[in-house]
């Protein structure tokens, strides 16, 4: 069982900055893929951003240029650096993962973490 822990939301005013955190556990093998992806109300959940073990990353066309996607091998840890933030960005914001537990893949989510950006 992998085990995903996701902190930073909250809320923030409109040009204003966040920085989510998606901290994975439990008896992992190796990570492939990290990312975030987002839910608003009524609205499906969509990308955000992913990266890779090679540290290559794909970015929602929405997120370019505003947010950067990093991880930390070493902590099995992804992170999102939200900047100029817009209310349009209010959502949900859940991490994925997936890699190899001994020889079985996992792709796993977490629970959520709120993003609301509002004056």
């Amino acid at each position: 069982q992998v085990q995903l822990v996701e902190s930073g939301g909250g809320l923030v005013q409109p040009g204003g900055s966040l920085r989510l955190s998606c901290a994975a556990s439990g008896s992992i093998f190796s990570i492939d893929m990290m990312g975030w992806h987002r839910q608003a109300p009524g609205k499906q959940r969509e990308l955000v951003a992913r990266i890779w073990t090679s540290g290559d990353t794909v970015y929602a066309d929405s997120a370019k240029g505003r947010f950067t996607i990093s991880r930390d091998n070493a902590k099995n840890t992804v992170y999102l650096q939200m900047n100029s933030l817009k209310p349009e960005d209010t959502a949900v914001y859940y991490c994925r993962v997936n890699g190899l537990m001994g020889v079985r893949r996992f792709d796993d989510w977490g629970q959520g973490t709120q993003v609301t950006v509002s004056s």
